[in-house]
């Protein structure tokens, strides 16, 4: 998952466009190798479950905006609807959430890069990415939007380079390699490792959408809001063909068992064909995908920080902005939490990923959740607007729920509700003090 940057004058289908480039991040690039492990052949079914509910999200999102468009998006129209203590709940989970995720983007990179250097330690790559990444951030919003527009190309072109390449590997067109595998059908799949492999493979499988809310944002800057609903059905239509098309190949060159948490599932199946320039080409081109998105991410998680200081919801101190076009305080927290995230690295460098991925996923299923509630509140009208809404509702915390099943995942989930308690208190702090 990955965000993107301010446009204006979007048409609704530049909005899909721009909507498909800033979602793709290294959920799907390397978080997807935990649900294609876990799940096997039915982590199809997983993506196409995903799809589904993440389409209910962004229906109810979008009709709030197409009714009455806001700067805050999901986070105003919680506030409209439960009062500001779940405007001041939103905006934390959701810089909670990309913080976490900027984590796991870090971790990501560094992971890559080992692709090529594997005796250099994990946290050397994300303290030096992270090191760029900041001194971009201190260019300002130019220079970020700037290289937003580059490398979405960049990574568009990968994802159609591996579908070539892998088909050409599928019909025999390439040497090396084992032979292609016959893939079985999902169904019979349906319930692999002991009835837990879907399950567990649906929050990953969320994540991979990770990024509609985003989409919300961006809304507003269409010229007529009211086509807001069409931009997501087009892009979340483009999304779910894809992941599906791609994990299936993915699946046709490579044994689900051999699929490694820590490298991409492209590069694990590229790998073994005698094609030694493609692998380091993709793997390039992975790295610059993944640095577009840790570097959105780092902007969105100071840009929100500023917003909630400006309403009220942070100490006033993160919204001055001095001479910088970067507020420094805000820009200073972020630094902080970043050297955090790779203290984190040197501690636990092997489980690190899934923990930080699975924590980053279901903080965003909790912002989720709030979006489906603010619509119910405010917008619910028909019986199909509840029936959608709860079916939603239920898919989400399904998925949430299989994070119990899996050791690791556990660990995840955990952290995530650590996040939710401090949170909760603060807004319980804060709603104390402006009674008072």
């Amino acid at each position: 998952m990955s965000k993107c940057t301010k446009q204006t004058n979007l048409t609704w289908w530049q909005l899909s466009f721009i909507g498909v480039g800033c979602i793709i991040g290294t959920g799907y690039f390397l978080g997807s190798a935990i649900p294609i492990q876990r799940a096997g052949s039915s982590v199809l079914i997983a993506y196409l479950v995903a799809g589904i509910g993440t389409w209910m999200v962004f229906q109810a999102l979008a009709k709030l905006t197409a009714h009455h468009p806001e700067k805050g998006s999901f986070r105003t129209y919680a506030k409209q609807a439960y009062g500001s203590w779940a405007g001041f709940s939103n905006g934390w989970v959701y810089w909670s959430a990309e913080m976490l995720i900027m984590g796991s983007q870090l971790t990501a990179l560094a992971l890559f890069a080992q692709f090529w250097f594997p005796q250099i330690p994990l946290w050397i790559f994300t303290g030096g990415f992270a090191l760029l990444g900041l001194v971009i951030i201190l260019m300002g919003v130019r220079k970020v939007e700037q290289m937003e527009n580059v490398f979405g190309v960049m990574k568009a072109a990968a994802i159609i380079m591996f579908i070539i390449i892998a088909s050409a590997a599928m019909f025999g067109w390439l040497g090396g390699g084992s032979s292609v595998r016959v893939l079985q059908s999902p169904i019979k799949e349906v319930l692999p490792h002991d009835g837990k492999g879907l399950w567990l493979a649906l929050l990953f499988a969320f994540y991979g959408f990770g990024g509609i809310e985003v989409m919300g944002l961006m809304a507003k800057e269409l010229k007529d809001p009211k086509e807001a609903p069409k931009s997501g059905n087009i892009m979340l239509l483009i999304l779910t063909i894809l992941y599906i098309l791609s994990f299936y190949l993915v699946l046709k060159l490579v044994p689900a068992n051999r699929i490694d948490p820590n490298e991409s599932p492209f590069l694990t199946a590229l790998d073994q064909y005698s094609i030694p320039w493609v692998p380091h080409i993709f793997n390039a081109i992975l790295i610059i995908a993944g640095f577009s998105t840790m570097v959105a991410s780092l902007y969105a998680v100071t840009t929100m920080l500023v917003a909630l200081a400006e309403e009220g919801d942070a100490p006033g101190i993160f919204a001055r902005k001095g001479r910088m076009a970067v507020p420094l305080p805000a820009f200073g927290l972020t630094t902080l939490v970043v050297a955090l995230s790779i203290v984190v690295a040197m501690l636990l460098p092997d489980k690190l990923f899934e923990y930080i991925t699975t924590a980053a996923g279901l903080m965003l299923l909790y912002t989720w959740l709030f979006i489906l509630a603010s619509f119910h509140k405010l917008m619910s009208q028909t019986a199909w607007d509840l029936i959608r809404t709860i079916i939603a509702l239920l898919l989400i915390l399904f998925a949430i729920s299989g994070t119990l099943l899996d050791g690791v995942s556990r660990v995840g989930f955990f952290v995530s509700l650590g996040f939710i308690l401090l949170i909760a208190v603060a807004a319980f702090i804060k709603e104390k003090k402006v009674k008072a």
